[in-house]
């Protein structure tokens, strides 16, 4: 299309509240050379996002909060804009520097990658334990990967965790080529979206790369429960994407509660003594969500098929607002 611009930039938002303004501000800052068209999707805000997304250059784009659908909201939004690539951040990730918008953009030089994820780094005064989480994750290596397959059978022959290594994708800070997206499409899904768009894209013989150069800031402070329904979703989307099974019985975890306690525990002896104690407790109760939500999470699909008494109630109450 003559005079589209060649990046969209795609932000959902939700009540974001004043910290949008320094999301908002780091996206002016950047330094990628391009003209970047801006639309945001909000889910009936009223807290002032609107107007601080207005002030910024975004179009925005107002839904019903019932219809926001994490896949299916982010092909609408996709839909309404033209860049040749689009990218997607989330509401709560900041650019590190003025340079994460370029060096996003740096990889689509080969024509085959299909889709580039930023590195994510934990907040000053994030949780320990959930920094280290982070640090552990696949979108905080400090190298450049190509992630590609060579068939579905070769996709296939890797192990669960193998699988879910080689389509790693998220969309806290990601960026997709349009014509891959036309291809392949979110679809609607309601949590995990990206790693199912990863695994689609890498079948269909797109590249996908992971670009440690594009950095954000990210990471949540979030209460023991709400880590427990937060692991619970994401082990039931790893096992039906990649047969994910972690902790396969409530004996394994009761086994390893002891010793993955200690674990956390030991996360925070280089923190001064107060701040050690401050999460301590938080540690412990960490080490009982963690172990469980990932059981849960992982046996959830075969009690859905098999429709075990009581599931649904749980799974709904457990996915909610996630």
């Amino acid at each position: 299309m003559p005079g589209a611009p060649s990046v969209s930039l795609i932000l959902p938002t939700l009540d974001a509240g004043p910290f949008l303004e320094e999301v908002l501000a780091a996206i002016d800052l950047q330094d990628a050379g391009v003209e970047l068209e801006r639309l945001a999707i909000d889910s009936g805000s009223r807290d002032g996002t609107r107007e601080r997304l207005v002030r910024h250059g975004f179009t925005v784009h107002s839904i019903a909060r019932k219809e926001f659908n994490h896949g299916a909201t982010r092909d609408f939004a996709i839909a309404q804009t033209r860049g040749e690539f689009v990218v997607l951040l989330t509401q709560d990730a900041v650019a590190a520097d003025p340079h994460w918008l370029r060096h996003l953009l740096e990889p689509y030089a080969d024509p085959r990658v299909g889709g580039v994820y930023s590195r994510q780094i934990p907040r000053s005064g994030c949780n320990p334990i959930i920094a280290q989480r982070i640090r552990n994750w696949a979108a905080s290596r400090p190298e450049p990967v190509v992630q590609q397959v060579e068939s579905p059978e070769a996709f296939a022959c890797l192990s669960p965790l193998e699988r879910l290594e080689r389509a790693a994708f998220d969309n806290v800070a990601s960026s997709v080529r349009r014509s891959a997206w036309q291809e392949i499409p979110f679809g609607r899904r309601a949590f995990g979206e990206d790693l199912a768009w990863g695994k689609r894209a890498l079948l269909a013989g797109w590249r996908i790369v992971f670009q440690p150069k594009s950095l954000v800031v990210h990471s949540h402070n979030r209460s023991v429960w709400d880590e427990f329904r937060r692991l619970y979703c994401d082990h039931q989307n790893l096992n039906e994407l990649f047969g994910v099974t972690l902790v396969p019985t409530v004996r394994t975890a009761l086994r390893a509660l002891r010793p993955r306690t200690r674990e956390h525990l030991r996360t925070l002896d280089s923190l001064p003594p107060e701040e050690a104690r401050r999460w301590s407790s938080w540690a412990r109760g960490y080490a009982f969500a963690e172990l469980f939500g990932i059981y849960l999470g992982a046996r959830s699909p075969r009690w859905r098929e098999r429709r075990v008494f009581g599931f649904r109630a749980l799974d709904r109450i457990l996915r909610r607002g996630i």
